[in-house]
């Protein structure tokens, strides 16, 4: 099975449980809106995303949790995915998100981005990973900067989110931009 430590943190797989347990935690940044705001998926919902993760992992997607070190195998916090591969164009976008509110701001996602970016270039040979985070998601936008990817482009007005709309930064980074 595949695991991927960093300092801090470790990507693995999600198993059912995971992914109810993520589901469980959401919380929504009502004053720093990273995301749309998406209402009424149920508990039974994180068994279709379970199911989803397992036909397309090492297809399309390669979906991985996010645990904190700790007994009995630590604790899943979040995931971050490689979505869409396009395996003739060796690229892909890259999906990243945390559960609780507590959790996000420590540098987690960025640990967890950093190895699957590694990932992606040293052991899948991509050549090209797409982002995209709304213009409200400044520490995102820090992060992604500060992986290496490059601004690209904005999506004016395209999301609503609480109330208003938003514009969507577009990112990426390329295989000899990437510094581990």
């Amino acid at each position: 099975m595949l695991k991927l430590q960093g300092a801090r943190i470790y990507l693995a797989a999600l198993e059912r449980e995971h992914c109810r347990k993520l589901f469980e935690d959401e919380e929504y940044d009502f004053n720093r809106a990273a995301d749309p705001l998406y209402i009424g998926a149920s508990l039974e919902s994180s068994d279709e995303w379970y199911n989803d993760i397992q036909k397309r992992n090492g297809s399309e997607n390669i979906r991985l949790g996010i645990f904190l070190p700790g007994e009995a195998g630590g604790s899943v916090i979040g995931d971050v995915a490689l979505q869409g591969i396009d395996w003739r164009n060796r690229s892909c976008s890259l999906g990243m998100g945390i559960a609780k509110l507590v959790n996000r701001g420590k540098g987690y996602g960025k640990e967890a981005v950093s190895l699957i970016l590694s990932y992606a270039f040293g052991n899948l040979g991509l050549e090209r990973v797409t982002a995209n985070t709304l213009a409200t998601n400044i520490g995102g936008q820090k992060s992604l900067e500060g992986l290496g990817f490059v601004l690209e482009g904005r999506a004016r007005r395209s999301d609503w989110v609480a109330g208003q709309w938003v514009d969507k930064l577009n990112y990426a980074i390329l295989r000899e931009e990437w510094t581990p």
